[in-house]
């Protein structure tokens, strides 16, 4: 025992214990772990697009368990302003898994995605339940996976409900915002997404209608059952036709 005693004060004089090298966090990964966001990335030369995930609970002005998988509107729409100003970034691939969330949050990142001056496309993977669904028709064009679903049903309200008028018209004005955005920018028909949402005997505990992969295309809620490969190849046309315009106009 002795003797490794001495050994180990002859490696390191003074019995000091040895400090360990701490590799300092990159600014990049500071970031994401203080404030949840990144800025948009300085694409190389070859890249032009920038993909942005919405996936779990979309969260608004109240904040979720910290065991929830969630999506901060707050950190989304400072990088759709970012991807806006960024003259590297001509086209935007949006994919989508959750389940819903925040109604207000989640029609404020339709309105930004649906104002963008660049082509966008939309995936659905997964699912895109609820407030999803605004999400995934508001982007130039959209795509769902063959498995993926979207469950369309009504507002509803958590927490403390006044049971008096006002309340049910502040309910059928929200829900209004929602089917006026998403026949706006689909081909669905008022009359049948209201069909859907109001539907009863499909969904086991509540009222509406989970449609899944074609059924979506059918009714005219997404444009095209696709994968990645489809979602690239589409965004990239629409990039190309996008400059031909561009073109056409400085002419």
């Amino acid at each position: 025992m002795n003797n490794n005693f001495i050994r180990n004060d002859a490696e390191n004089p003074g019995g000091a214990e040895p400090q360990k090298e701490e590799k300092s966090a990159s600014p990049l990964i500071e970031k994401i772990q203080q404030l949840g966001q990144t800025n948009v990335p300085q694409l190389s030369a070859d890249s032009k697009i920038h993909c942005l995930t919405i996936v779990g609970q979309i969260e608004g002005h109240m904040a979720l368990p910290p065991q929830n998988k969630t999506t901060k509107y707050e950190h989304i729409i400072p990088q759709l302003v970012a991807i806006e100003q960024n003259p590297n970034i001509e086209g935007l691939l949006i994919i989508l898994n959750t389940v819903g969330g925040d109604v207000e949050a989640g029609l404020a990142i339709s309105e930004m995605l649906a104002t963008l001056s660049k082509p966008t496309v939309s995936i659905v993977l997964g699912g895109g339940h609820s407030i999803g669904v605004p999400i995934a028709v508001s982007c130039t064009y959209s795509f769902i996976a063959e498995t993926a679903t979207m469950t369309i049903h009504p507002i509803r309200l958590t927490g403390l409900v006044i049971g008096v008028p006002a309340t049910f018209e502040y309910l059928d004005k929200m829900q209004e915002r929602v089917v006026s955005f998403v026949t706006k920018h689909s081909k669905i028909p008022e009359e049948t997404f209201k069909e859907l949402m109001f539907a009863k005997g499909n969904l086991t505990r509540d009222i509406g209608t989970n449609v899944i992969g074609e059924e979506a295309v059918k009714y005219g809620l997404i444009d095209e059952v696709g994968g990645l490969g489809h979602a690239m190849k589409k965004l990239n046309e629409l990039i190309e036709l996008k400059k031909d315009e561009n073109k056409g106009l400085i002419q």
